[in-house]
């Protein structure tokens, strides 16, 4: 079996990690969100929360103490 190189690894690691360019809410920047669950992305420039809005156009809002507490309660959810 072929032994992996370490950038390989990486590259295999994080292959799979849905990430989206868009306009942090908290920021106010252009920038890469990564997602943590399916609708919610954290801002690699400031670290918020955000939740993916649909509604004509693409946007990340800030989360609500509602989100936040659903998040804590549903962390692997899809």
């Amino acid at each position: 079996m072929e032994k992996l190189s370490v950038k390989n690894k990486l590259h295999n690691s994080f292959k799979n990690i849905n990430t989206v360019i868009g306009t942090c809410e908290n920021c106010n920047e252009d920038t890469i969100l990564v997602s943590i669950v399916s609708e919610y992305y954290r801002c690699v420039n400031c670290g918020a929360d955000t939740k993916q809005h649909i509604n004509g156009s693409i946007r990340y809002l800030q989360l609500t103490e509602k989100d936040k507490t659903w998040l804590r309660k549903n962390p692997y959810s899809e």
